[in-house]
């Protein structure tokens, strides 16, 4: 009898022990899916963040990094009295500066004078990206001049303002810079008179040299025919 209760306990105290094993294991279950629900959450506002941002953030972001790193290093060695770029150009290998260089002329804008069109855009643009505005100097005009100030049509523009000293001598620097640049494309693009003319601008000159290059030595017979009116 006493065997028989003392078995009975047992089951119950081992029944009991599984019981909260069970209950045990369910808690963690809950508290796993909990977590994994509020780290679900999370991610799904973090995309919803990252697809409202704009196509180049990324590039963006790692480009502001870049420029706020390279100007604590400049500052850095501005303090210990070094040359920081060339001592930037010491740590730079002789195949990351010619990739470097081969970017620089990938992204050169002057590919050439293709029409007087996109050469006054492009130099509308050029002169556009180096002015640099004295905002301070702009409210103070501003409020001198009143409404003349934006030139209506009935306003008499000469006399208002009067041109500074140092706008003068931009104005100059600009154009000694222009003259400059003629010449050396002057000394680079010579031009044979006797040549036939076959273009209607450098960049289709530059195309037809190409297909002569390549085409040439099975296309003269059919140029000379055009040429001689005898072509069928």
């Amino acid at each position: 009898m006493n065997n028989s209760s003392s078995a009975d306990g047992c089951d119950k105290t081992s029944s009991k022990d599984k019981l909260l094993e069970k209950m045990k294991k369910l808690k963690e279950l809950h508290l796993k899916r909990n977590e994994a629900r509020q780290l679900n959450h999370k991610e799904v506002v973090e995309e919803d963040k990252r697809n409202k941002l704009p196509a180049n953030w990324e590039a963006r972001k790692r480009k502001a990094e870049w420029i706020l790193n390279d100007e604590q290093q400049r500052n850095d060695a501005s303090e210990k009295g070094e040359d920081y770029d060339r001592t930037k150009l010491l740590n730079v290998s002789a195949l990351e500066a010619e990739r470097l260089d081969r970017r620089k002329k990938k992204k050169n804008p002057d590919q050439g004078f293709a029409d007087y069109e996109q050469a006054t855009i492009r130099q509308y643009n050029r002169l556009v990206k180096n002015i640099k505005p004295d905002m301070n100097d702009y409210d103070r005009q501003r409020e001198k001049l009143g409404d003349a100030f934006y030139g209506g049509r009935n306003t008499i523009l000469h006399g208002l303002q009067k041109d500074t000293k140092e706008g003068i001598d931009r104005m100059v620097n600009d154009l000694e810079k222009q003259i400059s640049k003629r010449e050396k494309y002057s000394r680079r693009r010579t031009h044979n008179d006797d040549a036939d003319i076959d273009y209607i601008n450098d960049r289709n000159m530059k195309f037809n040299k190409k297909l002569e290059r390549f085409y040439g030595q099975y296309t003269t017979e059919i140029k000379q025919n055009l040429e001689r009116g005898t072509a069928v």
